[in-house]
């Protein structure tokens, strides 16, 4: 898979919220619906489909405003722009009303632009009225029952020069990530603290391309196999979302990873008596363009998946 954040990407622009809630392809939606049904089954089945979206965050302020860099008291972690929020809230709104299953579950980088992303889905998915006319979550009355969230470091940007370059980067190397302070800015009633993250610590600078995507990989299965009853809503950066393709649609390659894309796997998983579980491998339902990921070859995905 080619470096997806070596350069801006170009596509990285504001979409109006009205082209943002366009219908999910025909088999995605398929799947996303089957799934619902497999885990609304009563106790008697022991196995279900296990649904995870892996989505990139929305639009970086320094790719909107290149002058933020030179006063920026933290150029390695810039906030959304305002674009940005709006994509969030709306492809939360999308996920909502296409997906046809629950998320239970999200995970979150720690970088700032992640975490606002998140609230802005957040905002989104538990809004206890669906206002057509709101655009971001501000204002936005929630049922925070609906899921919980946790950041997790694994999720974190690729670690290198390719994402962040040397001068950006902290020279005491301390990144100041408080999760304290992030788990503040997350909405009310959501934050599910005691999560053990399957990442202690952020990676060490300079752990290069390979090792962010092996990173990438061994994260979502680790987060997959850890609630494995559980739909999950992976917030990461583009590279991440890219593995998430490749990984699971073998000799695939991502080229182009847009603001607030998002991609979707399924696995079928097997419960025991003694709560032990079985689980089969991802298949990955993503098709090409329909959610802001572009990759080839064009591999065809049945429609009667």
């Amino acid at each position: 898979m080619s470096h997806l954040l070596s350069k801006p990407l170009a596509s990285a622009i504001l979409v109006p919220c009205f082209l943002t809630l366009e219908k999910l392809s025909l088999s995605l939606t398929k799947a996303a619906f089957s799934s619902s049904r497999n885990l609304s089954m009563d106790s008697s089945d022991s196995q279900h489909f296990q649904n995870v979206v892996v989505m990139r965050h929305g639009d970086r302020l320094d790719n909107c405003e290149p002058l933020w860099l030179s006063t920026a008291a933290r150029p390695w972690d810039p906030p959304l722009a305002a674009p940005g929020k709006v994509r969030a809230f709306c492809t939360g709104r999308r996920l909502r009303s296409q997906l046809g299953f629950p998320i239970h579950r999200v995970f979150v980088s720690p970088f700032l632009r992640c975490i606002q992303t998140v609230s802005e889905v957040i905002s989104a998915l538990c809004a206890v009225v669906d206002d057509p006319a709101n655009m971001t979550g501000e204002g936005v009355a929630i049922d925070p029952s609906k899921l919980k969230v946790s950041i997790e470091f694994g999720l974190c940007e690729m670690m290198s020069r390719e994402a962040i370059r040397l001068e950006l980067a902290p020279k005491d190397g301390n990144w100041g990530f408080s999760v304290s302070a992030l788990e503040a800015m997350l909405p009310a009633g959501t934050v599910d603290s005691t999560v053990e993250r399957v990442y202690q610590e952020l990676p060490q600078y300079e752990e290069g391309v390979p090792g962010s995507r092996t990173r990438y990989e061994k994260v979502i299965k680790a987060l997959a196999d850890k609630y494995p009853s559980e739909n999950l809503l992976l917030v990461t950066h583009g590279e991440g979302v890219g593995v998430s393709i490749s990984a699971f649609m073998k000799e695939t390659t991502v080229y182009e990873v847009d603001y607030c894309a998002f991609s979707l796997s399924r696995r079928p998983v097997v419960f025991g008596e003694d709560q032990s579980f079985t689980a089969g491998n991802f298949q990955g339902l993503t098709k090409h363009g329909q959610t802001g990921i572009s990759y080839y070859p064009l591999n065809p995905i049945p429609d009667h998946m």
